[in-house]
């Protein structure tokens, strides 16, 4: 097995991440995505020998980079069955919980998935390979007012009833399969000036909606709180908008709104303490040695 593999995936913020969850030696982690194992070792080198690590991953390819360790436990599954997974396992609760919600560099740079608009492959963009429904299912089957939203809600792009049309035109003269099909597709309505951006953030909206990421991301911080024992780090690094201010929202006040409950006597309900004052970023350095991290946010907090 593969002891170092920064080349599937440098880890983003990996000495600020785990600094911020505060690792006791003996304690029981999760670490939910576990890629590269970047994050993992970083956490098995703080554990002592009573301590242990679950890190998840959907994507089987992942598993070739797990570490010979007896402290480490592989959990092949999507985190949004956090707690089951745990529980299949004979665990209850944890000591923290870490979340890189980037998509890996192998992803990126595996032309065979889909993820990229550079390069030709088949339109899939599935994390787990034995999924479903792929991202060419969403551009052929989807109507235009359904994918307008997608776009909309996913990539937070403009004029996407534009965008619904030109995919709509584009399929009824042949299937969309490829990645360079996609991108002919919506040629007529790219930006000449920001290209990169537009694609950037088209196929950002496409790769949500195949992996139904948001909804996966709301029921892990909502079992987060069940899985957590007080005084349990929660940390989360999201890479847009969307993710940042639903972890926000939830670690501020326990829902995805962002409202502070009260209780009877006017006292703030609020399950979390938060530890980081405000999002930390990378340094210019790390952004220099890793561009793909130039849009890493990361919040912690501890749970009460």
């Amino acid at each position: 097995m593969s002891t170092d593999n920064t080349t599937y995936h440098i880890p983003v913020l990996l000495e600020s991440a785990v600094n911020e969850l505060d690792i006791q030696p003996s304690g029981t982690y999760c670490d939910l995505t576990f890629g590269g194992g970047g994050h993992s070792r970083h956490i098995l080198s703080k554990l002592g020998a009573e301590g242990r690590l679950y890190s998840f991953d959907q994507d089987r390819d992942t598993l070739l980079n797990a570490p010979d360790d007896e402290r480490f436990n592989y959990v092949e599954s999507n985190f949004r069955f956090l707690r089951s997974a745990l529980r299949l396992r004979g665990v209850d609760k944890v000591d923290g919980i870490l979340a890189d919600l980037g998509v890996s560099s192998h992803h990126f740079d595996e032309v065979g998935r889909g993820f990229s608009f550079r390069g030709e492959g088949p339109l899939d963009m599935r994390m787990n390979q034995r999924g479903g429904r792929t991202a060419a299912d969403v551009v052929n089957t989807y109507d235009a007012d359904s994918l307008a939203r997608v776009l909309k809600e996913y990539g937070e792009l403009d004029t996407t009833w534009k965008i619904a049309s030109c995919i709509e035109r584009a399929r009824e003269k042949e299937p969309i399969t490829t990645t360079a099909q996609l991108v002919e597709a919506v040629r007529p309505c790219t930006p000449k000036r920001d290209e990169s951006k537009f694609l950037t953030k088209l196929f950002q909206a496409l790769r949500i909606e195949v992996n139904g990421e948001m909804e996966a991301l709301k029921m892990a911080l909502e079992q987060s709180l069940k899985v957590l024992k007080p005084g349990g780090r929660l940390v989360v690094i999201s890479y847009h908008s969307l993710e940042d201010r639903l972890v926000k929202n939830f670690m501020r006040s326990g829902n995805f709104a962002g409202k502070v409950e009260q209780d009877f006597y006017g006292r703030a309900q609020t399950p979390f303490e938060i530890t980081t004052r405000k999002a930390v970023v990378p340094t210019p350095e790390e952004v220099a040695r890793n561009p793909r991290s130039r849009s890493a946010k990361m919040r912690a907090a501890t749970k009460l």
